[in-house]
């Protein structure tokens, strides 16, 4: 696992890629474990700031009893119309959620904040001109992929 700061120094602008991907919008989407092995998918937010990946989670939310049960978490960019000549593609995250202090003050002893300890990032875009789709990842250990399908 790594956290966020090492990912932007191994691959900087996949890095950049990444951040400007989850930019696009506020509500990106949290796939959570349920208590009977099935998924959840949640709507969250998230924040890149000081060298991580942030979010936190109401206290009582589904969500945050998933991840107080099993801290593995896959997260989603927003959507956009991917039927587009301009679409800049989707970013993908996985990882562990460790709790941290939440920031500021007034912060609820119920709800949740956390960290991503990164065991994944994904961009998924076309090279419209060739037809391909384009994977590029990024893991631990392994370093970076690019990978074309048609």
């Amino acid at each position: 696992m790594a956290r966020w700061a090492e990912v932007e120094r191994e691959v900087p602008e996949l890095a950049a890629r990444v951040q400007q991907l989850f930019g696009r919008g506020v509500n990106k989407t949290l796939a959570t474990v349920r208590a009977d092995g099935a998924p959840r998918i949640s709507g969250t937010e998230l924040q890149f700031e000081g060298g991580e990946v942030t979010l936190g989670m109401m206290g009582g939310s589904r969500k945050l009893a998933d991840v107080r049960r099993g801290p593995r978490v896959a997260i989603h960019s927003p959507t956009v119309d991917a039927t587009t000549k301009d679409w800049p593609g989707d970013a993908k995250l996985a990882g562990l959620l460790v709790a941290v202090p939440p920031p500021g003050e007034g912060a609820i002893a119920e709800a949740g904040y956390f960290r991503l300890d990164v065991t994944e990032v994904v961009v998924t875009s076309v090279d419209q001109a060739k037809g391909l789709l384009i994977v590029e990842a990024w893991h631990p250990g392994r370093g970076y992929e690019r990978t074309t399908r048609t």
